[in-house]
């Protein structure tokens, strides 16, 4: 039952190694079980295989699931709490073959898997994650840069340095998909130039399951991400990559799970069809009791679509996002983005692109956020929330662009949005509910900075010192600055009630912002920025941050795509407002921490990783303890948690199918009383192209649970 690539990936292999029985568990190795559970050995040329992922899947229940689990030193395994059904048991280990699939049903302590040598390194890379393969590439090495452009070494000149050629490698490659997938990696053809030049303009038709309308968009994106670097540089880049690698070149083995990675247990459901999710929601951050045992949500933001995921039921549904007038879909401009859960298990949900005029509310200067600072667009913005109860959508308009969501720890339970280049807003949920009246509920104030020191902003939006782009500008002496920029994600302080965003626009360097709202706002409230600090051969320690996280301590973690965890504590910080708070000004705030896995050739700090959001486990649900940050290793298969006390790392990975590509990450406790069974950490396979996943062309969607068991044979 295994599923394969189209290219039928180690298939040819294993029938030649494998015959078609499984050798017998010897009877000294019974394992003690319930009726629900299936345990059994995993042994390989030496003996016990230690570290191999032993794998159940069936398609007998209401949708395809999938339970994964990791043998301990001694090989032996143990499935937990399986549903009564069919199950094809099968093993994976780095350094082997994939073991022959047999069938089992719960209750079975007997099963006895086989893994063999792999032939040769490259059959064994196979089913490496993408980012040990990225991380052959070979950038242009750094005493080629600043660029000369087409005349000269073909490197872009605004390339100043080599780490802008990474940022752009990784922001616009991986931001779709993985980068070192075999649907990657490899192309077919002699000129391998010119088949990746060709590779650039396929595109998905119109009217796509998976990419909706949007192929042809994405082939156009591509094709210009390409140009940027200096097309023909960046196209013999990629070719080098391909051809070394077509010639045998392989990467590094990555390291079996050890310690705390042997006690995961993964369940994943397929689910929304071939319908792409960019991330989930499954509880409230504030109390991850909310919505125990309900159901999982996720955003189809190219098609607009919400998808839900009962797993208790293994069932899942569709529901479609309407327009502002409440009926319909409209797939050329609206699109979903990001799900939040609140305190009544209602799904919030941020949108993007529009149709409908503009709402005169936003420059309006009888409203008071207006009158403070107009923030007028020529299509409608607006929100959506679903409430499970009654089974209905409501669109709501706002005047300013969202992109994710928070929640404050305020009586109010006000939602904060990012995505709006110029502002912070907010909705007030209980005015919401009170009255219905989004601009009696909604608030929004600019990002400026104290830069003339006197602990408040100017009134006057007229004497601030304007951004210049999306770059800070230094303007007069005196004044306050207001700032612009893309602030991605964002998350709450749940010690004062900040507002952080990590602003990833330029990726290099991006930065953190801060944002109190004051008791009066938006004239209360006062912005701060932080960038990670230069290299003094101006270069910097990190770039491209992309997703934050508040501790218990205020402490900030901050994801970077340079594939670096940083950490910020703004209480070390000897200035913070003033002419120098530009965002320079506090390198004592800032520890960073290489994420795990190989490194980029030629590259000496972060890894070739790319992360997206962070998520600190405030409340000890996966149970490594309080304020352990999370990454998605996005390029990587995994979680990756950081236990800040060891400062050392413990990696969730997922083997099969290959290509789970996590944005973000959610927790939930279903049973406080039931220990690691009523608790879990919640992701989902959000790469764009779902045909790069092992599952191939066809692939569904994915919603993935991770628990951590005090032992590998605990059930």
């Amino acid at each position: 039952m295994k599923r394969r690539l189209i290219s039928a990936l180690y298939t040819s292999t294993c029938l030649v190694l494998f015959g078609a029985s499984a050798p017998t568990l010897a009877a000294n190795a019974a394992i003690s079980i319930d009726n629900d559970d299936i345990a059994g050995v995993v042994t390989g040329p030496n003996g016990p295989e230690a570290g191999a992922w032993v794998i159940a899947e069936t398609d007998e229940l209401d949708t395809r699931m999938i339970k994964i689990v990791v043998t301990d030193d001694q090989g032996r395994f143990v499935l937990p709490d399986l549903p009564d059904s069919n199950y094809s048991i099968w093993t994976r280990a780095y350094g082997r073959v994939d073991s022959d699939s047999i069938d089992a049903k719960p209750g079975n302590a007997n099963v006895a898997l086989k893994l063999k040598a792999a032939p040769n390194e490259v059959e064994a890379a196979q089913i490496y994650p993408a980012n040990y393969w990225f991380s052959l590439i070979e950038p242009p090495p750094e005493s080629e840069f600043p660029g000369t452009g087409p005349s000269g070494n073909g490197i872009n000149p605004g390339f100043s340095n080599q780490q802008y050629w990474m940022a752009h490698l990784k922001e616009q490659c991986h931001y779709c998909h993985q980068i070192g997938t075999k649907s990657t990696r490899e192309v077919a053809g002699a000129n391998k130039v010119e088949a990746w030049n060709e590779r650039l303009k396929m595109a998905r038709p119109e009217g796509d399951t998976t990419v909706a309308v949007h192929g042809a968009a994405f082939s156009s994106t591509m094709q210009n991400n390409m140009t940027r670097f200096g097309r023909q540089r960046g196209l013999s880049m990629f070719a080098d990559w391909s051809n070394r690698i077509e010639s045998g070149s392989v990467p590094a083995q990555p390291p079996r799970p050890t310690g705390h990675e042997q006690n995961v247990v993964i369940t994943m459901w397929d689910w929304a069809s071939e319908h792409f999710v960019h991330d989930e929601a499954t509880s409230d951050k504030r109390d991850p009791t909310v919505n125990a045992n309900g159901p999982v949500y996720g955003v189809d933001s190219l098609a607009a679509n919400l998808a839900i995921l009962d797993p208790v039921s293994h069932s899942t549904e569709i529901i479609p996002v309407p327009k502002m007038d409440g009926t319909g879909q409209l797939m050329n401009t609206l699109s979903v983005h990001n799900p939040m859960l609140d305190q009544k298990g209602r799904v919030w949900m941020t949108m993007l692109g529009g149709e409908g005029a503009e709402w005169d509310v936003c420059d309006d200067p009888n409203n008071k956020y207006a009158s403070y600072f107009p923030n007028q667009s020529k299509l409608t913005r607006r929100i959506s929330m679903y409430d499970p109860e009654t089974k209905d959508i409501t669109v709501i308009p706002v005047c300013f662009g969202t992109h994710h969501i928070n929640w404050m720890y305020d009586d109010d339970n006000t939602v904060v949005f990012s995505g709006d280049v110029n502002a912070v807003g907010w909705l007030n949920t209980r005015v919401w509910d009170e009255t219905k009246d989004a601009e009696k509920a909604i608030g929004w104030c600019p990002f400026v900075l104290d830069t003339n020191g006197d602990g408040e902003i100017d009134a006057n939006r007229e004497e601030w010192n304007q951004p210049d782009g999306i770059t800070i500008a230094k303007g007069e002496d005196g004044k306050d600055t207001r700032i612009a920029g893309f602030p991605y994600g964002l998350n709450i302080n749940p010690v004062d009630d900040s507002i952080w965003y990590a602003k990833h626009s330029p990726s290099v360097p991006s930065g953190l912002v801060r944002v109190e709202r004051g008791t009066n706002a938006p004239e209360t409230c006062k912005t701060e920025y932080w960038e990670p600090p230069k290299n003094a051969d101006g270069t910097y320690m990190a770039w491209n941050a992309r997703g934050v996280d508040m501790d218990s301590k205020g402490v900030a973690w901050v994801a970077f795509g340079s594939g670096q965890l940083g950490k910020f504590d703004r209480s070390m910080c000897k200035v913070k407002n003033g002419p120098n708070a530009l965002g320079q000004q506090c390198p004592e705030g800032w520890t960073f921490y290489d994420t795990p896995g190989p490194k980029v050739a030629g590259q000496d700090y972060g890894s070739a990783d790319w992360h997206y959001l962070t998520w600190v486990d405030l409340h000890n649900i996966l149970g490594l303890g309080r304020d352990v940050p999370i990454l998605p290793g996005s390029n990587s298969d995994s979680l990756l948690a950081f236990l800040p006390d060891k400062e050392e790392w413990v990696v969730l990975r997922v083997p099969y199918p290959m290509g789970f590509y996590a944005r973000g990450l959610d927790g939930r406790v279903d049973d406080v009383k039931a220990g690691w069974k009523g608790r879990g950490l919640w992701s989902n396979y959000a790469e764009v192209p779902l045909w790069h996943q092992e599952d191939g062309f066809g692939a569904y969607s994915k919603m993935v649970q991770f628990q951590l068991r005090p032992e590998p044979l605990a059930h």
